[in-house]
């Protein structure tokens, strides 16, 4: 019962941890989009890439 109560309590840091990045992301993703500029990303093969911030705001969860 003990083991399952901090698994919960990780589980639940762990969401509040993802919730927080996202609202970050899509706020400088927001910012950068103002102002016209760029985001650099990576495409997941390790190749680097410039995008306009627009772009990425697009696909960001609200």
């Amino acid at each position: 019962m003990i083991a399952q109560t901090k698994n919960s309590d990780w589980d639940e840091l762990s969401a509040k941890i993802v919730k927080g990045v996202n609202k970050a992301l899509r706020k400088m993703a927001e910012k950068s989009a103002a102002n016209d500029g760029n985001l650099v990303i990576s495409d997941g093969k390790g190749n680097v890439q410039s995008v306009p911030a627009k772009d990425i705001l697009k696909n960001l969860p609200k």
